[in-house]
């Protein structure tokens, strides 16, 4: 698996486009400043076809030390998740069979 950086993502979408790289940059970093300030404000952003930002409340719990076995109290935090649309789960699993049949007759 490899992982694909910010830096992949703009020469990506600059050479799709024809865009230049320094344009590219400014959309790109714009869009996840947006989703940011976005979440930030516990608010949830739809891309359809592709998924849903959001954020969740993790109410104050006890959490034990695995190593101590000391109990740790936990706040009350917001975290981000992102759930993927059915579209993008499809396109996916068709791609990765597609892959899995093409390495199966090599």
């Amino acid at each position: 698996m490899v992982n694909t950086t910010k830096h992949d993502l703009i020469s990506s979408v600059a050479n799709y486009t024809g865009l230049t790289q320094s344009d590219t940059r400014i959309v790109v970093e714009e869009l996840l400043e947006s989703i940011g300030v976005i979440l930030e404000s516990e608010e949830s952003i739809e891309i359809r076809g592709f998924g849903t930002f959001y954020v969740k409340e993790r109410k104050p719990r006890p959490a034990r030390n695995p190593k101590t076995g000391e109990v740790v109290p936990l706040k009350r935090r917001v975290v981000p998740l992102f759930k993927y649309s059915s579209e993008l789960k499809r396109s996916i699993a068709e791609t990765a069979q597609a892959r899995s049949l093409t390495e199966a007759v090599a």
